[in-house]
């Protein structure tokens, strides 16, 4: 059966969104010195996105929120083999606004930069391993 070009092209488009947050990530954790706390944020960013892009191929509706739980929550009904990857990202969901205001929040190490920067590499290629070749930028 033929996929509906519209959801293809919707997918896609969360997709190429998520592959530019973790562009971002990259080049602010390359960055002299480097923007810890923007690198965390795209990697929010990032999973955010490539979840959403999982629930729009599978025609699932979602609300416009942040909170990795709820939309990896969404994905595990769809795939219940994501349930651990998708536990482990559920913390990057604080740095969608952890860092975006002044504050006394102390700033995040090199090492936790790089660590949430693997993880939201192991999440995009998760999800892409689930989604047709066709959909993918």
């Amino acid at each position: 059966m033929p996929h509906d070009p519209v959801r293809e092209a919707d997918t896609r488009a969360w997709l190429v969104k998520a592959n530019k947050d973790l562009r971002g990530a990259e080049i602010d954790l390359a960055a002299v010195p480097p923007l810890l706390e923007d690198v965390m944020f795209h990697c929010q960013q990032a999973v955010e996105k490539v979840l959403k892009a999982f629930l729009t191929w599978h025609d699932r509706r979602f609300r416009k929120t942040h909170d990795l739980v709820e939309v990896g929550g969404q994905c595990v009904e769809i795939d219940p083999t994501l349930e651990p990857l998708l536990r482990r990202a559920a913390p990057l969901t604080e740095y969608a606004w952890k860092f975006r205001y002044p504050g006394e929040v102390p700033e995040p190490t090199q090492a936790e930069a790089q660590d949430a920067l693997a993880l939201t590499r192991e999440v995009i290629d998760a999800v892409l391993a689930r989604l047709p070749t066709e959909v993918q930028p």
